[in-house]
């Protein structure tokens, strides 16, 4: 399901996980006919792909394509599909491309773009954007393995081929990848570092929100683990590395411990949460807020292995304008005692 700005309900939605134990009495076939037979709405050369990115195992091993399953066999594959449902159109839309080679390419999204079309977006999308830069080259499509929220600013990668779309599923179905994100968040912190852990879900109230669910209850494993990066007495702006990549994850993980994102209106962030009475203070807040109107959330960095050349590549960026004059803002309150402009 997609919600109002175009979310699809988990990560996970990008790809699909089969397991499969092969029956006694299985006659040795092979493994790309079984698993054609056994998903239903996939190709032969989806399953190649998947084989050629080591993402089918059998008994915790890779295998290719010509394999030949045998009785008891347990059988495991991660493959990515396309989320949507509909005919995509490319579109003339400026994108910021940090790194580009012809297996992947990095995005670096400016917040207010929404990842791919959905309910209520179905133009104006990265992926659009993708479709029309990817115009003149035949060997290149964009595959989605992962998104960030709409207002959420940051480093994403999208694959530029089948093969390796099945790598990049795989790793972020593993938690293999290593994501960072920086975040300003209301009130103090006890100590520099912690972690969130608890199941996150949709509200039962307000279908556009995640809730925590620590008991298990509902929702699905979410781990978050944070550091501060520096304090601001009311605010903290702090770095968040993704154990799991679960919707709105650091949003719904940061309302959970008392400490919602700046200026997250869905989560509560929006409104004077700490600090001080005075008129000047409150207007100060006001006036921050005018500059980021969005939750002051950024995916700083992302690194994982590459999927030709088995090596491990990182990516950076800077935090965008509208994050950098919040904070100077901050810092110039917190040093002078009156900076309220």
């Amino acid at each position: 399901m997609a919600d109002e700005d175009g979310l699809i309900e988990e990560e996970k939605e990008f790809y699909e996980h089969h397991r499969f134990v092969a029956d006694p009495g299985q006659t040795m076939i092979r493994i790309d006919k079984f698993l054609t037979d056994k998903i239903t709405n996939v190709s032969r050369s989806k399953i190649q792909s998947a084989s050629d990115a080591d993402a089918i195992l059998v008994n915790n091993k890779p295998v290719k394509s010509s394999y030949k399953v045998k009785p008891g066999d347990v059988i495991s594959v991660v493959m990515p599909h396309p989320p949507h449902e509909f005919e995509l159109i490319a579109e003339d839309i400026p994108l910021n491309i940090a790194y580009e080679d012809d297996e992947l390419i990095i995005i670096n999204k400016e917040a207010g773009m929404v990842v791919h079309p959905g309910h209520g977006n179905y133009t104006g999308t990265m992926l659009n954007a993708l479709l029309y830069y990817f115009r003149n080259d035949s060997k290149s499509q964009p595959f989605l393995v992962h998104r960030i929220d709409k207002d959420t600013s940051g480093i994403l990668v999208v694959a530029k081929n089948e093969i390796s779309q099945a790598s990049l599923a795989k790793y972020f179905f593993d938690h293999d990848i290593e994501r960072k994100y920086w975040a300003l968040v209301w009130g103090d912190f006890e100590t520099d570092e912690g972690t969130v852990e608890g199941n996150i879900g949709r509200n039962f109230r307000n279908r556009l929100m995640m809730d925590v669910f620590p008991d298990g209850s509902q929702g699905r494993h979410a781990v978050t683990h944070y550091k501060v990066l520096e304090r601001f007495r009311y605010v903290t702006l702090i770095e968040c590395q993704l154990e799991t990549g679960r919707t709105h994850q650091i949003r719904a993980h940061m309302k959970y411990i008392g400490h919602p994102l700046f200026n997250d209106e869905l989560y509560g962030g929006n409104a004077v949460l700490k600090g001080t009475t005075f008129t000047k203070y409150k207007q100060f807040v006001m006036n921050c807020f005018q500059l980021i109107p969005r939750q002051a959330l950024h995916a700083k960095s992302l690194g994982f292995i590459h999927p030709k050349t088995n090596k491990k590549i990182f990516f950076d960026s800077e935090l965008p304008d509208d994050m950098q004059q919040v904070l100077l803002k901050w810092k110039n309150y917190i040093n002078t005692g009156h900076e309220f402009s």
